[in-house]
């Protein structure tokens, strides 16, 4: 057994505790849950602080349970939100409560008498009767102790309704029925949900007379200011049909480097060693973002694997570095940076003219190019043109079919010959 609360300490994951949290999880092994909402089909880089607190939880020797909502979701929780939810129908929840089954599949080892469960909140509270729930739960909670929580104190000038005042109280009875069903003892969540898992810890004390323990994970925000997990398309999810891998890998390598070494520390399982000699690096050669390429590397590796990690990581070199030789690439790096930039498709059985490739892959006018050309700022598969050119040789092309074209220091697009 290792420190659970000290591990997510120095990895800045450890914002809040209740009295007595440290002394539960060092007696023994303990069984925790984290609820996920199943808002969208897919989770996004935000979910990665739980899901991690989730991961350090099962490598510190205890039980891990990954709740997803299937009927808290039919409400929505107000936490952190300034107006109310737009209710979801039943199977968009279903159809999200499965995507969001298997992503979180990806982190937890699920085998051995410690494996991680996965568990849907549908189960107990579709079928829940009112009057029941009301008596049961709802005669443990004053509505005094109600507006103190700060889901709901942010929304009362704004106006909330009964369902989103009443969703603490079925939160609480999630724990309580986890306790119940497999000896649950502990919530994790973000700092935003410490009201939501303090009503559990207290339910659980008034109806069973058990001890019952709350851990809040800090919510990210970058140094900057920015919020966390957002890029210039919006949000950075882990679905790859949603957000691809290079463009996952490419919001790692973007760290600024004052959030580096922060994120390798709460997002990576890299141990204090590792950290340090990139953080060293940081402060000695900020220009080689050795710690974002690492953290880039890392990342996608615990989200999407790690061969699509390795291509992300190749396909975004070959866009950066004027070095690389386009004939060592494998085809799939050449499919993969057809699909994420500019790519100019031209039949195979005919010449291409060079202003034609530059006009469609860059959007320049014929003019723009031939300047470009005679400045020599133009390179097709690592060959610079001159000024004498006019078409691009066929024989010149990677698998017969694509080029890779620079145009200046920074902008780069692929050409592909199709039949």
């Amino acid at each position: 057994m290792s420190d659970f609360l000290s591990e997510l300490s120095w990895r800045d994951l450890l914002y809040q505790q209740t009295e007595g949290a440290a002394a539960h999880f060092a007696a023994g092994p303990v069984t925790a849950y984290c609820g996920f909402d199943p808002t969208a089909s897919s989770l996004h880089v935000g979910n990665l602080v739980p899901i991690m607190g989730l991961v350090h939880l099962q490598r510190a020797g205890h039980r891990p349970v990954a709740l997803v909502g299937g009927g808290t979701g039919m409400i929505g929780d107000p936490s952190g939100k300034a107006s109310e939810r737009q209710l979801l129908g039943l199977d968009e929840i279903d159809a999200n409560v499965a995507g969001i089954r298997e992503q979180l599949g990806r982190f937890l080892d699920f085998s051995g008498e410690r494996g991680a469960q996965l568990v849907d909140n549908g189960e107990w509270l579709r079928s829940l009767r009112a009057v029941d729930f009301m008596r049961d739960v709802g005669k443990h909670f004053t509505i005094n102790l109600m507006l103190q929580k700060d889901s709901v104190k942010s929304r009362l000038d704004g106006g909330i309704s009964y369902t989103e005042f009443s969703y603490m109280l079925l939160q609480a009875y999630d724990f309580l029925e986890l306790h119940r069903r497999f000896g649950v003892s502990a919530q994790i969540g973000g700092s935003d949900q410490w009201g939501n898992i303090t009503a559990g810890t207290e339910l659980i004390r008034r109806t069973v007379q058990r001890e019952a323990h709350g851990v809040t994970l800090p919510l990210v925000t970058t140094t900057s200011g920015a919020k966390f997990g957002k890029s210039e398309a919006g949000a950075v999810w882990l679905d790859a049909t949603r957000t691809s891998p290079y463009k996952f890998y490419q919001f790692w390598v973007n760290t600024e480097d004052a959030d580096a070494v922060r994120f390798l520390k709460m997002f990576t399982l890299l141990g204090r060693e590792e950290i340090d000699a990139l953080a060293a690096a940081v402060t000695a050669a900020p220009h080689e973002r050795a710690a974002q390429r690492r953290l880039a590397a890392e990342v996608t590796a615990l989200v999407h694997g790690r061969p699509a990690a390795e291509l992300a990581e190749r396909v975004s070199k070959v866009i950066f570095d004027k070095r690389v030789d386009v004939r060592e690439l494998p085809l799939e790096v050449f499919q993969t940076l057809g699909a994420e930039i500019p790519c100019a498709r031209f039949p195979a059985g005919h010449a291409l003219a060079v202003l034609d490739a530059l006009e469609q892959a860059f959007g320049l006018s014929r003019s723009a190019s031939r300047k470009l050309i005679q400045q020599g700022a133009v390179s097709v598969n690592g060959e610079k043109l001159s000024a004498e050119t006019t078409h691009i040789d066929f024989a010149g092309a990677a698998y017969e079919r694509w080029f890779l074209v620079r145009k200046g220091a920074r902008e780069v697009a692929v050409l592909e010959l199709v039949d």
